[in-house]
């Protein structure tokens, strides 16, 4: 058997997988604006407050985005 194919093939496989991560994180980016928007909607009187906890929680959606193209970046060139 060819184990040193075995193992490039799976490692693609770990790195597509690693994509799935940045497609969680665009979507929870998404649903943060989604829901900022309804917020200020409903009551334009707390747009300060929802915005500046809309954008803590996209950045930390984000972070997580990154961290999975960086676990991506790392199976790739360094395993």
């Amino acid at each position: 058997m060819d184990t040193e194919g075995i193992n490039i093939g799976l490692k693609y496989i770990g790195v597509g997988l690693s994509a799935l991560g940045m497609l969680g994180a665009a979507l929870g980016v998404g649903n943060i604006f989604v829901g900022l928007l309804n917020g200020i909607s409903r009551n334009p009187s707390v747009e300060s407050k929802l915005t500046r906890s809309a954008f803590i929680g996209a950045a930390l959606s984000e972070a997580m985005g990154l961290f999975a193209f960086l676990i991506a970046l790392m199976l790739l060139f360094v395993v």
